[in-house]
């Protein structure tokens, strides 16, 4: 059966120890799934019933491009303007409970496992239509335009409903549930679902240009993030620079999945923040 993480209620109690798994390098953080409490929850302007967990925002020397939020609707809660940024795109992955959103003037119901992509100056509205408080993380960035290149077409699918693709030589026990093609140019970030088996692991220390956020949703492993290695489990938030050395075993007794992202399919900026030259 699939599971999903999401955020603990309340407070952790007087008596526990304060030390704990999170940290913050000059080329990763990770935040674990135990500081996600009510205590560091913020409230966003134009969405009612609603609180959010920002697990991750462009930061000046750090990742750049992408911003992360656990979203938690109570029952009748969302939002009828949720984008508050003209030329962002979204993506939204429910973890828990049932949404009602109307993206481009179509209706969808989801609930666990879904996804959507809504493409930059799409209009869009969420509630929950539960009796119960509905979770789902939203992901954010500024469509980046290319010469040639049409916006993204909107749509709504289940993770369910979607055939993970083995990694090569693995028998299949590392694979990617994809969301969208590889090779649509269109789209320049990807999120998706990266599943290990019992066992399996990333053989190399990946070393490239993308930045990633990665939220475990089920299982546990030990993850190498620079020169560290660090366990992590479900509801843990791990958040890379580009160019952050990077592998994994998984260490469990089931599946351990992450919600990936990263960003993919534009060519470096010579200006601007990051660059060397003056923007123009």
């Amino acid at each position: 059966m699939t599971t999903y993480a999401s955020p603990r209620d309340g407070l952790p109690p007087q008596t526990d120890l304060h030390t704990g798994r999170a940290i913050f390098t000059e080329s990763y953080a990770v935040i674990p799934r135990g500081v996600m409490t009510d205590i560091v929850t913020s409230y966003l302007p134009g969405w009612d019933g609603t609180r959010a967990w920002v697990i991750a925002r462009p930061m000046s020397g750090f990742s750049e491009t992408f911003s992360q939020y656990i979203m938690e609707l109570a029952p009748g809660g969302g939002s009828d303007a949720p984008e508050p940024e003209s030329g962002a795109e979204g993506v939204i992955f429910v973890t828990e409970g049932r949404l009602a959103l109307t993206l481009a003037g179509n209706p969808d119901a989801m609930g666990p496992g879904g996804y959507a992509y809504i493409p930059a100056g799409t209009a869009w509205t969420l509630r929950n239509t539960g009796k119960t408080a509905a979770r789902f993380h939203w992901i954010r960035k500024l469509w980046e335009p290319a010469p040639g290149l049409s916006l993204p077409d909107a749509f709504v699918t289940n993770e369910q409903h979607l055939t993970p693709g083995a990694m090569p030589g693995t028998e299949g026990r590392w694979a990617t549930t994809r969301f969208v093609p590889h090779d649509d140019l269109r789209h320049d970030m990807h999120v998706n679902i990266v599943t290990f088996r019992p066992g399996g692991l990333i053989p190399f220390e990946e070393t490239h240009v993308m930045e990633h956020g990665l939220y475990v949703l089920e299982g546990k492993a030990v993850y190498k993030l620079n020169r560290d290695w660090v366990e992590v489990e479900a509801g843990d938030f791990m958040w890379l620079r580009a160019y952050c050395p990077q592998a994994c075993y998984a260490a469990g007794p089931g599946p351990f999945r992450y919600l990936l992202y990263k960003d993919v399919n534009r060519h470096a900026k010579l200006r601007g923040p990051g660059a060397f030259g003056a923007l123009k």
